[in-house]
Order: structure tokens, then sequence, then C-alpha cells
């Protein structure tokens, strides 16, 4: 086991604005996961265990219950996924490797990912929604970063690669 991945993250600031501690990365919701050749690099979005203590003002009155957002690794190698995405919250480990790389593994209700990657990841797209009751992300969401709630007020089309591969 690692220390706790935020330590591992890149662009934590925000987070760390709306968690007195940000929240370990159990019985998140996965939401998809993008595969890149550049890098090559996984871009996940998911959905933290707890909403933030403390939300921004503009979120206050919106009756948001969720924190999205994309965690970005590094360098993969080793790619294996055996599965689909569940419904279901799945776990995050990290266990670290020789030569500053880790070993990521997401595992839940029928499904293993896992891979090899540079122990540096990225956080980007923070995003805050109401969950509808069959766990959707659709509908009107709001974003921290000021570029992302300039272009987008709800989850863009997955043809949006800008959103999707780039944090």
């Amino acid at each position: 086991m690692t220390s706790h991945w935020a330590d591992l993250a890149m662009h934590t600031r925000g987070l760390e604005s709306l968690y007195s501690v940000i929240p370990p990365l159990r019985s998140v919701r996965l939401r998809s996961f993008h595969l890149d050749w550049r890098g090559p690099t996984v871009t996940t979005r998911i959905d933290l265990p707890s909403y933030p203590e403390h939300p921004p003002p503009a979120w206050s009155d919106l009756d948001h219950d969720t924190l999205q957002l994309h965690l970005q690794f590094l360098a993969v190698d080793d790619l294996a996924v055996h599965g689909r995405i569940p419904r279901t919250p799945v776990d995050i480990n990290f266990s670290a490797l020789a030569d500053r790389r880790l070993f990521a593994q997401w595992s839940g209700d029928g499904l293993e990912f896992s891979f090899t990657c540079s122990d540096s990841l990225a956080i980007g797209h923070i995003s805050s929604f109401r969950t509808t009751e069959s766990a959707s992300d659709d509908g009107a969401r709001s974003f921290l970063q000021p570029l992302d709630a300039r272009r987008f007020s709800s989850l863009p089309g997955t043809h949006e690669s800008t959103f999707y591969g780039h944090l």
C-alpha cells in the first residue's frame, strides 16, 4: 500500500479547499474510463464517496449530493480489464513499485481493472451534481474550474475529446 492517494496527485488545491480530509478511494462510483495512446494515459471519471463539507458558496443552494472528478494516470503499461463497469461502487488500491511506478487496481462487482503507471496522478474536471434515482449523472452540474464552468453546464457528450482526454 502507498500513502493517501491525494499525496500522489497534482492539482489537489481544489479538493483541499472542499474537504477537511480528502476521502479515500473506497466505494467510489466508476463512471467511465478513457484510454489514450499518447502517454499512454488512462483517464477515469469517478464519484467520490462523500460530498464536500466546504462546497463553494455558489453550490450551496443547488441541492447537489455528489462530487465527481477525473483522475488521470500517466505512462500506463500492463493494462488488463475484465468484466464491465458495475452499477455498484468499486475500490481503488495502489501499490508502490520500483522506479517511481505504481500498480493501480480497481475491483468491484464483476470488474477487475488494473495497470502499472507513473506514481504521479493528475486531477481535473471537478464537478458537483445531484444523482438521479437511477444513479445517473445526467443533468445540470457545476464545475469548480472556471474554464469548465464557462464551457459546460452539464456532462458533455463523449465526442468532446477536450473534456475526456485532457485535464
